[in-house]
C-alpha cells in the first residue's frame, strides 16, 4: 500500500485532534479441512481484507474500520473516526519508516504452495490411523487441519511503518471410546507459526494414535480419589495452568483495571523461588509468534515472575502510556475489525534443573498429571478448577494406575506459591485464547512441577472415620459473574 495514501489517512484521523493513530491493514487467507464419519465433510478456503483507524485520547479510543482499501473507503473511515476524537492539535511525524523486526521466521512450506490434495490426505492419515487403534471401541473420530496466511501493514502517527507476514499450521483429532455405558475422549492438536513443514517434525498418523489411545485407555480407568494430596504436573501436560491462572491476571488491561489478583504487587514475592514466568513472542515455530505485533511493536521476551518475584506485565500501546512507559509488544487483535488489547503469546513457566523423574520418585503418594481438559478461572481472584484429560496415581514414587473423572481445584497465584520442585523439561500446547470477544493463536508451557498439595476432586468419595461420606469444596469459591471459560 502506498505510504503516500497511509499518511492522508492518518492526518485525516487526527484532524480533529488526538494524541495518536495508527492504521492496520490486512489480508488474510485461511484454508480449512476436516472429517467426520470416515467421510471429509468440508474443504473450505476464503479470504478476507480490511483496515482499522484507530485515534487515542488519553484514555479514550476512537476506532472504526472497512473492507473497502480504496483511497475513498480508508478516508470515509478516516473522517468518521475522527469526529470521535476530542483534544488539540499536536505535531506528528507522518514520514513513515520501515521498522526491521528483531526476530525472524523462515516458512520452508508455504501453505499456498501445497496442494489441498496432500492436505486432504494428512487429515485422511490421522482419521484412519485414529481409528486403528481399536476398530471396536473407538466411535467416532473427527480430524481437522487449518492454515492462514495473513499479511499486515501497520502506519502510525509515531512515523513507524510496519509490513509484517504471519503463517500458520495446525491439524487437530478427537476420538470418542466407548465401552458399555463408558464413554471417554481423546483430543489433541498441533501447530506452529510455521507452514506445511509441521509434519516433517510431526508424525500425523502418531499424532492421532495418542489422541485415540487416551480415549481407549481412560475406558478402563479407575475412579479418581477425592482430597487434598501432591500433585506433579508433567511437562507433556501443557501450560494450561500458568496461561489461564496466572497469565491472564498478568495482562496490563485487567491489573490496571484492578480486576486482577496481581494488581499493586509488582516487586512483591507471588510464586515459589522455583518459579519464573516468561512470555516470548520470539520463539521459533510456536503457534503464539509473531514479529511485530499488531500496533507495529517488535517482539520480544517478557520476564514476568523472576525467581517467583512479580517483575512486569504484558502491555500494549494504550495502558502503556497510561503508567508513562514504553509498550512490550503484547498488543494484539483477532481482525482488523478489533482494536488492539493486551493479550499472551507463548506463555511459560521456565524450566529448573531437576530431573523430572527424580520428581516423581520423590512423591510417596499423590497424582500425576499427564494431560489437561477445560476448565474454569476466577481472573480477579485467581480461582480456578480444572478437569484432568490423564492422570495416574503416584503410589510410593512409583507411577500407579490411571484413574478418570480428577479434577484440580484451586487458586493460581497460591498453587504457585508452594511449587516444590521443578523439572529441566519443557512441554508445550497450543490453542485459541479468547478475551473480550476475541480469539488469538497462543501457545503456553511448563516443565514437570511438583505441587505440594492440591485439592483433586473424583468420583470415588472418601469416607470419613465417623463412616459417612466426607465431601470436599473449596475454601474460596469461584464467583460465576467473573469466570473465564476455557
Amino acid at each position: 500500500m502506498d505510504k503516500k495514501l497511509l499518511q492522508e489517512v492518518l492526518e485525516t484521523a487526527l484532524a480533529q485532534g488526538g494524541d495518536f493513530a495508527d492504521i492496520f491493514v490486512e489480508r488474510k487467507k485461511v484454508t480449512g479441512i476436516g472429517m467426520e464419519a470416515g467421510r471429509i465433510e468440508r474443504v473450505q478456503s476464503g479470504y478476507e481484507a480490511g483496515a482499522g483507524i484507530r485515534v487515542l485520547c488519553g484514555e479514550s479510543t476512537a476506532y472504526g474500520y472497512t473492507n473497502d482499501l480504496s483511497k475513498k473507503g480508508l478516508m470515509e473511515a478516516a473522517k468518521l473516526v475522527s469526529h470521535a476524537a476530542r483534544g488539540g492539535r499536536k505535531e506528528y511525524s507522518l514520514d513513515l519508516t520501515k521498522l526491521t523486526p528483531v526476530v525472524d521466521f523462515e516458512f520452508k512450506k508455504r501453505p499456498e504452495d501445497v496442494a489441498t490434495g496432500d492436505k486432504v490426505e494428512v487429515v485422511k492419515k490421522a482419521e484412519k490411523a485414529a481409528r486403528s487403534v481399536d476398530n471396536q471401541k473407538i466411535k467416532q473420530v473427527i480430524t481437522g487441519y487449518g492454515d492462514s496466511v495473513q499479511q499486515v501493514i501497520i502506519a502510525n502517527s509515531n512515523g513507524d511503518y510496519v509490513e509484517d507476514e504471519r503463517v500458520r499450521t495446525r491439524l487437530m483429532v478427537n476420538a470418542v471410546a466407548a465401552d458399555g455405558g463408558t464413554i471417554q475422549t481423546g483430543y489433541d492438536a498441533v501447530g506452529g507459526m510455521c507452514g506445511f513443514e509441521l509434519f516433517d517434525r510431526v508424525d500425523p498418523e502418531e499424532f492421532a494414535k495418542n489422541a485415540a489411545g487416551r480415549a481407549v485407555k481412560m475406558l478402563d480407568a479407575k475412579p479418581a480419589p477425592t482430597g487434598n494430596m501432591p500433585c506433579v504436573m508433567a511437562g507433556e501436560a501443557g501450560g494450561t495452568m500458568v496461561h489461564e491462572a496466572c497469565g491472564h491476571g498478568l495482562e496490563a488491561d485487567l491489573v490496571q483495571r484492578e480486576l486482577s489478583v496481581y494488581a499493586g504487587k509488582k516487586g512483591e514475592q507471588v510464586a515459589s523461588e522455583l518459579v519464573t514466568v516468561i512470555d516470548d513472542a520470539t520463539m521459533p515455530d510456536k503457534y503464539g509468534s509473531y514479529r511485530f505485533d499488531d500496533e507495529g511493536v517488535s517482539s520480544r521476551p517478557v520476564e514476568l515472575i523472576k525467581n517467583g518475584v512479580l517483575n512486569d506485565f504484558l502491555y500494549d500501546r494504550l495502558t502503556a502510556a497510561k503508567e508513562g512507559r514504553k509498550p512490550n509488544g503484547h498488543g494484539r487483535r483477532q481482525s482488523y475489525q478489533e482494536k488492539p488489547i493486551p493479550r499472551m503469546a507463548n506463555t511459560y513457566i521456565a524450566p529448573g534443573k531437576t530431573d523430572p523423574e527424580k520428581i516423581i520418585k520423590e512423591t510417596k503418594k499423590g497424582l500425576l498429571v499427564k494431560k489437561m481438559g477445560g476448565g474454569q478461572v476466577n481472573t480477579t481472584t485467581g480461582d480456578f478448577v480444572f478437569d484432568v484429560a490423564e492422570g495416574y496415581l503416584i503410589q510410593d514414587g512409583e507411577i500407579g494406575p490411571l484413574v478418570r473423572g480428577a479434577t484440580l481445584t484451586g487458586n493460581g497465584p497460591e498453587v504457585l506459591k508452594i511449587v516444590d520442585m521443578v523439572g529441566s523439561d519443557l512441554g508445550f500446547a497450543i490453542g485459541t485464547c479468547g478475551k473480550d470477544g476475541q480469539g488469538v493463536p497462543v501457545s503456553d508451557a511448563q516443565p514437570t512441577m511438583s505441587i505440594r498439595q492440591l485439592l483433586v476432586g473424583g468420583t470415588s468419595e472418601p469416607i470419613a472415620p465417623n463412616g459417612k461420606i466426607k465431601r470436599y469444596t473449596s475454601d474460596k469459591p469461584i464467583s460465576k459473574n467473573k469466570i473465564r471459560r476455557l
